[in-house]
């Protein structure tokens, strides 16, 4: 709980961070832009998780993004997105156990048509994750079958995006806030019950450019830092209204150095429950180190 509460700390203060800071226009941003930051990015970690994970030779995020749109400007854009998530494992042949498997497709909405740095968008998106696995969900003790249990659902998430930039502090800043939604008849049978189907997210982004930067040209953060906080509703697990076990909280900072061009560095601390597939029921605290790409240019 100690962690906790530090985790809880830091994301206050970096939410402080982007509503406090006075809020200027300059450059102007598009639907593409906002989505890119939206829909995350691709990394691969170092075998040097520190925490109660699994020891993993890494764990692998691919997220491609095709875009829908009529031109750039559009006020409306779709995004289709193939993510897989993976991961291999310390073991005998370094097996790769059950990827995640996240198709989804997005659909974003600007209503205001000045495209500025002041602007509030919509997006509504309809995903899908399973492993791939077609065996039973429980062992024979009762037990999760994590290496080849079946594991299925699909879920609706809707949310706007506030973007804002800081001339002062030459700062992106982002905030966005979401539902999702796993429909009754949608998800697997044996996860109903011990699994959340409505969940909160909130994500408090800042974007740093370097100093020797001018935002006229089509640049690369030279930082960045990303809060992320989920809370998860509903009846699972027997958890009381206000457990702790229904938060999880994700803090990640990356660097770009001059010589790596597409990709940069990046550390995270996670607490709260596993997000890959059969191991869902595992609750995870974990400080970890590796590559990510960056997509977020200017």
């Amino acid at each position: 709980m100690k962690r906790t509460g530090v985790s809880i700390i830091l994301i206050i203060v970096l939410s402080v961070f982007v509503f406090g800071q006075a809020k200027d226009t300059m450059s102007k941003i598009g639907l593409k832009l906002i989505s890119q930051v939206n829909q995350g990015n691709s990394y691969i970690t170092f075998p040097t998780d520190i925490g109660n994970i699994e020891p993993l030779w890494f764990e692998g995020n691919v997220i491609p993004n095709f875009y829908l749109r009529k031109s750039k400007n559009s006020r409306l854009m779709g995004v289709l997105t193939p993510q897989i998530i993976i991961r291999m494992y310390q073991e005998e042949s370094f097996p790769v156990h059950t990827p995640s498997y996240m198709p989804q497709i997005t659909i974003y909405y600007m209503p205001n048509k000045k495209v500025n740095f002041l602007s509030l968008s919509l997006y509504g998106r309809v995903g899908h994750h399973s492993n791939g696995q077609d065996r039973d969900f429980f062992l024979e003790d009762g037990s999760l079958n994590l290496k080849s249990g079946s594991f299925a659902t699909n879920f609706l998430e809707l949310g706007l995006i506030k973007t804002n930039l800081n001339t002062r502090f030459n700062a992106y800043h982002f905030f966005k806030t979401s539902l999702e939604i796993h429909p009754e008849g949608f998800i697997q049978e044996e996860l109903v019950g011990i699994y959340s189907k409505y969940r909160w997210h909130n994500v408090f982004s800042i974007f740093k450019l370097s100093s020797n930067e001018g935002h006229s040209t089509l640049n690369k953060p030279a930082i960045s830092i990303k809060g992320e906080t989920t809370w998860m509703f509903g009846d699972y697990n027997q958890l009381d209204a206000l457990s702790s076990e229904r938060l999880n909280l994700k803090l990640t900072f990356y660097y770009h150095p001059k010589f790596l061009e597409d990709m940069g560095l990046f550390v995270q601390y996670y607490h709260g429950s596993d997000y890959y597939n059969m191991y869902f029921d595992h609750r995870l605290d974990m400080l970890r180190f590796g590559l990510m790409t960056e997509k977020l240019r200017f």
